[in-house]
């Protein structure tokens, strides 16, 4: 049985409520609930959590989701918030131990100390900005993809913590030309290919 921890990190802050992000959370599990071998938990940033057990949660897993909107080019408060919490709250709990280093040779081996080794993470993140304002010549993100550019940070919070990064999914332009049944179907496309990837790859192994 693999387990997968889906985290929502919409929340309701100024004009967003959150929905975008909780259907595209709804999306993910009905996929994963099409596969027999695989048990979910979610947690939504946006209600009540105790930071310790969320520790637990990422120790349990074999694979995050992580679900966010993108505000001001960055994540969420809230989900910020969640990760520095569970994240300090883990050191030699099960996330990190140290930042790899040690003190004979300190220039070496930095962000090295993760404990969360074996596991893989999936980034989705939804946006205003079009698709091409990453890919088109004298576009904003200077042809600088998301997962490249503004999450590059992102990425290497996770690498930090030894987990491995499995393809992104971004939604985009989805303010002012959202095609949710177009997209969510794209997506659902997207998860279960990665899923049946995955658990093809540990029923050969």
């Amino acid at each position: 049985m693999k387990k997968v921890l889906i985290i929502n990190g919409g929340q309701n802050f100024g004009h967003s409520g959150g929905k975008y992000n909780q259907t595209i959370a709804d999306n993910t599990l009905a996929v994963l609930e099409e596969f027999d071998n695989v048990e979910v938990k979610i947690t939504n940033v946006s209600e009540n959590y105790d930071k310790n057990e969320e520790v637990e949660k990422f120790v349990w897993a074999d694979y995050i989701i992580y679900h966010t909107p993108i505000w001001w080019f960055q994540l969420p408060n809230g989900l910020k918030k969640y990760i520095d919490e569970v994240f300090t709250a883990g050191h030699a709990k099960g996330i990190y131990m140290s930042d790899g280093r040690n003190a004979e040779n300190p220039e070496i081996n930095y962000g090295t100390g993760g404990m969360l080794g074996g596991r893989k993470y999936m980034l989705t993140t939804s946006w205003n900005a079009p698709a091409t304002a990453f890919t088109l010549p004298g576009e904003f993100f200077s042809e600088k993809s998301v997962d490249e550019g503004p999450l590059f940070g992102f990425h290497r919070m996770n690498a930090f913590v030894s987990m491995e990064k499995m393809e992104s999914f971004h939604f985009h332009d989805v303010e002012k030309n959202a095609n949710i049944e177009r997209d969510m179907k794209l997506y659902r496309e997207h998860v279960r290919n990665v899923f049946e990837k995955e658990l093809r790859s540990e029923l050969v192994s």
